[in-house]
């Protein structure tokens, strides 16, 4: 006799790995990862087994967790030894491609602005056929990638793809960028190793709300009968709580969190950067996945840094979603790997791009992208843009991590967007510095005068005032903080009442409410409506 139908509980993680490392953007195309892999998981786990103790005794200083430092007990060194060794086997490639890319920034640092026909016979022989070699207008070379072709080719390696399943009882989950998710599974955690594009992912996830049978999914996933029980502590026969489709007036704004937010009429739901909490007991009144509607009609991903581009959440909803909707970008530079590409190959069948000013009709508005200046350390990124969404007569600019380095920009703007209902801008005004994200991909590591200089910041007050004047938003919301505590795992910020950013923060507050515009920095949740 089959037994009754069950569902996912709310509180179960599913944590998307590469190589048993956490999954983001740059370990999501083939372009990138092998530079990931080698010049830093390689180096982390080489310096753990070398000295643990450096590790341990480093992360005992809060100001260094979120550097390269591995986050587990000096107990844990043979395992971390076996996972370098398999990676050292299973990654050669990586690992070759590395070097490859080495030989190729020296090849191109001896091009003198004469034709660079004769060099290709000299790219690496692993590259060659992958890359276009150009010049800049002032004779600067460099490649271009074929990204689509790298896809289709062994570096895009699927074999490296899993998810971890546990369940979690509150927020705090350690930091995920410098230690790889080791075996568990004595503590109920399960990497279950099948590639995120498989259709077993949504079969599971599709359990959070409508039931099904036990056996049927842990067959799908392919689960091994040691793990059965393991699996079976996933589940439950209590339903989840209804979340009826907004079915009011006008426009119902949900802050859920960081940079996600939902925008509802009767006819659409928009949701942006999915930044979605786990459903606990809580004493911090929170919106989570319970929460969203059954359908997601438009999903708008600004950009492709990890606290906007998870693939976490989005995996889980991949079910639900309509259309995901991504800048236009990927150009082959390895700075800026194609969000489009990356999100088709992680099985989301409907991805569209967007460019500065072009729309997208949708039922009751449209959405328009708009320019996204700054956040990305001077260096050459187009997958990046603000979101104008247009619904039932109101607009919403959401602006991400915009930073008025040219506050000029916003004055060109403003007469091809019109009146602003409501603004929700970052102001994450002391990002990290430029290494702290990009370094890998750097062919030589910058000076510290120079990686200081060139920080991934947002808006401070001033910046954040220039936007204000020249949009005149009737509403400002202040989001994309990383204050909430269910992002600990991919965001370090640690901050007290008078970190810059808290303090610049309030300064546009205080201009706001001197100019009339109503402000808020809304914190775990916020509702809000547009009539």
């Amino acid at each position: 006799m089959s037994r009754p139908p069950v569902y996912l509980k709310q509180n179960v993680v599913a944590e998307p790995l590469h190589n048993q490392w956490y999954a983001w953007w740059f370990l999501a195309s083939p372009m990138t990862a092998p530079l990931f892999v080698a010049n830093l998981h390689v180096k982390i786990m080489e310096s753990f087994v070398a000295n643990p103790a450096i590790h341990v005794a480093a992360l005992k200083s809060p100001a260094l967790r979120g550097g390269p430092y591995l986050n587990c007990g000096v107990e844990r060194v043979g395992e971390v030894k076996a996972l370098l060794e398999r990676t050292l086997q299973e990654e050669s490639l990586a690992l070759r491609y590395a070097a490859a890319m080495r030989e190729l920034d020296a090849l191109l640092a001896s091009a003198e602005g004469y034709s660079l026909e004769e060099l290709y016979p000299r790219v690496p022989d692993l590259l060659r056929g992958y890359v276009e070699l150009t010049y800049d207008l002032r004779n600067r070379a460099s490649a271009r990638f074929f990204e689509p072709l790298l896809y289709r080719s062994p570096f895009h390696r699927e074999s490296s793809q899993s998810v971890s399943l546990r369940l979690v009882h509150g927020d705090a989950r350690p930091y995920v960028f410098s230690t790889p998710r080791l075996d568990d599974s004595r503590d109920g955690d399960l990497q279950v190793r099948l590639p995120f594009k498989h259709e077993a992912w949504d079969t599971l996830f599709a359990m959070r709300r409508t039931p099904a049978p036990l056996e049927a999914v842990r067959d799908a996933l392919g689960i091994a009968p040691q793990d059965g029980d393991t699996f079976a502590t996933f589940f439950t026969p209590e339903p989840p709580r209804p979340a009826p489709r907004y079915d009011g007036d006008g426009v119902r704004v949900r802050y859920f969190g960081h940079a996600c937010v939902l925008i509802e009429s009767r006819h659409v739901s928009v949701l942006t950067d999915p930044v979605v909490s786990y459903d606990f007991p809580t004493d911090l009144p929170r919106f989570t996945f319970a929460d969203l509607p059954e359908r997601i009609d438009y999903v708008l991903l600004t950009h492709g840094h990890a606290d906007h581009l998870m693939f976490e959440p989005l995996l889980q909803l991949r079910h639900r979603i309509g259309t995901v909707v991504v800048p236009a970008g990927g150009g082959g530079a390895l700075v800026d790997p194609s969000l489009k590409l990356m999100l088709q190959h992680a099985g989301f069948r409907n991805v569209v791009t967007l460019s500065e000013l072009e729309s997208l009709p949708v039922p009751g508005g449209e959405l328009v992208g708009l320019p996204f200046l700054g956040e990305h350390g001077d260096l050459d990124v187009r997958g990046k843009l603000a979101h104008l969404v247009r619904l039932e007569g109101k607009a919403l600019l959401m602006a991400a991590d915009s930073n008025a380095l040219e506050p000029r920009l916003y004055e060109h703007v403003q007469p091809h967007v019109g009146p602003i209902d409501m603004m929700w801008l970052g102001m994450e005004s002391e990002g990290g510095p430029l290494s702290w994200m990009y370094g890998p991909l750097l062919p030589a590591p910058l000076s510290r005068k120079m990686d200081q200089s060139r920080r991934l910041n947002g808006s401070n007050a001033a910046r954040a005032i220039d936007i204000v004047q020249r949009l005149k938003p009737r509403q400002v919301r202040i989001y994309a903080m990383g204050r909430e505590p269910w992002l600990g795992h991919v965001m370090v910020m640690g901050y007290h009442e008078q970190s810059p950013q808290l303090v610049e923060s309030r300064k546009l507050l205080a201009h706001c409410r001197e100019h009339g515009v109503d402000g808020d920095m809304p914190y775990g949740q916020a509702e809000s409506f547009l009539r």
